[in-house]
């Protein structure tokens, strides 16, 4: 029964990209197999995907390889502590308070990795899942990311409301307006403005020379904080009942590297998450790192002032292609998990209270759930959206949108200075 149960689970994975683990509120996933079920002409290459933390050797050689330089440094180290021993520091208050959150998640944590590792069928497929599948070539012979097109630079400057962005429609597509061209091209502003694909399928765009593949039945809205409210409803029932949220938070380590610009915390007030919520209200997941400074200015200012009432939190625990944590998992610093904090809007409809779906969704909400996968690139997260949709209160299909967005998901709508930058073809194999 158990090899049956495995097999199902497998198979399950290998089209989904969700491999659901021994422990009930724990989950593997494949990030590159869940977005491709967006597409249907292109996928992602799980080789750019992957660009990190993913070593081929990692699980045969990478031992035998490091054991004499690593022996080596252990032994200057034991040296050096031979002759000056010292007590580790005494933890502050906020770092005893982080301290504290850690101890009460970590057995969790720990038994979600167990699993992991347990999953000897999984393993087997995790070790490969960098490798370029099928014989897909690469989208057009776009250059490589290291060339890409600087989005965020493109939308400061004073001609960002002139660049134009060209979607290559269907050849059977039946225009709605005159504006489209030749029947097969629509051309609309590409800043500050709402720009949609109700096709069943994926459309491939241009803008300044490069290609940028469209996702079915989504949109996106580039532009900077200043222009979110935009965003907002005209009507209550128009709004969104799924609200994702990455915020680019301040971080000594983004700085050095240059990855992004990031923002002051007082910024994030200016997010109108209650605008932006369905009539009946919305289900509100903010991405934060394990700095107890902004885990207590989330808590005590933040959700509040978006009156947003906190409900539980996931985690996701990084690990690499064998299956072993990315670090040490008690670091000081430097965790190998981030946290997902779920909340709920209050709509216009609950003013007295949280709605009876709203409820009903709260009882089959596990809290603490635990998301394992291998990260991709720099502060990019895993797709965490079919695992929230059965909490989403109100109408069904949801409307979902996500916030400081850089790639786009199918059905959804990204907001943010740069939610085209993982749609650049070259991180896309054509089946052409």
């Amino acid at each position: 029964m158990e090899d049956s149960n495995s097999n199902g689970r497998l198979s399950s994975f290998l089209e989904s990209g969700i491999y659901r683990l021994h422990l009930l509120n724990a989950v593997f996933v494949d990030p590159v197999r869940v977005l491709n079920r967006c597409y249907t002409q292109f996928r992602l290459s799980p080789s750019r995907y992957y660009s990190r933390f993913f070593d081929t050797n990692i699980c045969c050689d990478h031992h035998e390889r490091t054991e004499d330089s690593n022996s080596k440094k252990r032994k200057r180290k034991e040296n050096k502590k031979k002759k000056k021993k010292k007590e580790p520091p005494a933890l502050n208050e906020r770092e005893l308070a982080a301290d504290e959150r850690h101890r009460q998640v970590r057995p969790l944590l720990l038994k979600a990795h167990e699993c992991l590792m347990g999953a000897g069928d999984l393993l087997a497929v995790i070790r490969d899942l960098r490798n370029d599948f099928g014989s897909a070539s690469e989208s057009g012979g776009i250059s490589s990311p290291v060339s890409e097109c600087s989005l965020i630079e493109l939308g400061s400057v004073w001609q960002a409301p002139f660049y134009e962005i060209t979607l290559n429609l269907p050849q059977d597509y039946e225009p709605s307006s005159s504006c489209d061209q030749q029947n097969t091209q629509r051309v609309v502003a590409a800043f500050n403005n709402l720009v949609g694909n109700e096709m069943e399928t994926e459309v491939v765009a241009q803008l300044l020379g490069r290609n940028y593949i469209i996702p079915r039945d989504s949109c996106f809205y580039m532009s900077d904080l200043g222009q979110i409210r935009n965003l907002i409803p005209a009507e209550p029932h128009c709004g969104f009942n799924l609200i994702v949220i990455d915020p680019p938070w301040e971080n000594a380590s983004v700085r050095q590297k240059l990855m992004y610009p990031t923002l002051p915390n007082r910024h994030f007030f200016l997010l109108p998450i209650k605008q932006l919520s369905h009539v009946d209200g919305a289900l509100v997941c903010l991405w934060v790192t394990n700095r107890e400074k902004l885990r207590t200015f989330v808590e005590k200012e933040l959700l509040p002032a978006w009156g947003v009432s906190y409900m539980a939190t996931f985690y996701w625990l990084k690990v690499k292609a064998d299956g072993s944590l990315l670090s040490d998992l008690d670091l000081l610093h430097h965790k190998p998990y981030e946290c997902l904090l779920l909340g709920y809007c209050h709509g216009k409809g609950d003013v007295q209270g949280p709605a009876p779906v709203w409820q009903s969704s709260l009882r089959h909400m596990k809290a603490d759930q635990i998301i394992l996968s291998i990260p991709g690139a720099y502060s990019r997260k895993p797709p965490v959206g079919e695992l929230l949709l059965e909490l989403v209160p109100g109408l069904k299909p949801a409307r979902c949108i996500e916030l400081f967005a850089r790639e786009m998901i199918a059905g959804w709508t990204s907001w943010g200075n740069e939610p085209l930058h993982f749609q650049d073809s070259c991180y896309f194999l054509s089946d052409d």
